[in-house]
């Protein structure tokens, strides 16, 4: 009988316990108890579930980080390639080959679009032998037409290294140019900034 009032008394006056905890409990504890800096963890204890618990909602997309990656890239250089970003992972797509190929070369040979021929929309050195220039009509035209030759003439021919691809794109080169494209790859590989 004993037991049994015990018992009883205990469970009776478990709820009067838990209140008086949560009332005089600290909102947060500390999880660190370094003089310098010192960061709390709050939490809520509930006695049943409230009807609308806290919850944190949202949206998770998959996307092509790869335009973005063009757009940091020439946005920090102020190229005129800016508003290309898509269509160039477009044709890079189309012609199979890594994205970031055109604007490397397009970095080596003109400092992205800055200096190129007038008027020839040719951000690739391409077909430019002193007096000769090859021109496009618009960026767009450039890049498409680059894009064909690199694949067809180069990738397909097994020229898939800027290594490989200098030797023919421009033989005079010592190392140079595909140490320039090496490095301008590495920077989109790493989101597009230098550090």
């Amino acid at each position: 009988m004993r037991r049994l009032l015990a018992l009883s008394s205990f469970f009776l006056s478990l709820p009067l316990i838990f209140y008086l905890g949560l009332k005089f409990m600290p909102q947060s504890l500390p999880i660190s108890s370094s003089p310098q800096t010192e960061t709390h963890v709050s939490s809520n204890i509930y006695a049943a579930l409230p009807e609308q618990a806290p919850s944190v909602e949202g949206v998770a997309t998959v996307g092509d980080a790869r335009p973005l990656i063009l757009r940091n890239y020439f946005k920090y250089y102020d190229s005129p390639l800016f508003p290309l970003a898509d269509y160039i992972v477009k044709i890079s797509d189309q012609y199979s080959f890594d994205f970031r190929l055109l604007p490397a070369i397009a970095m080596q040979e003109s400092n992205l679009c800055k200096v190129i021929p007038p008027d020839s929309h040719n951000c690739w050195g391409y077909g430019i032998y002193a007096d000769k220039v090859v021109k496009f009509d618009s960026y767009e035209q450039g890049i498409k037409r680059v894009a064909q030759t690199i694949a067809e003439d180069y990738i397909a021919k097994g020229l898939t290294t800027p290594e490989k691809i200098m030797r023919r794109y421009t033989p005079p080169s010592d190392g140079s140019w595909a140490d320039g494209v090496s490095y301008f790859l590495d920077i989109m590989e790493k989101g597009g900034v230098p550090e």
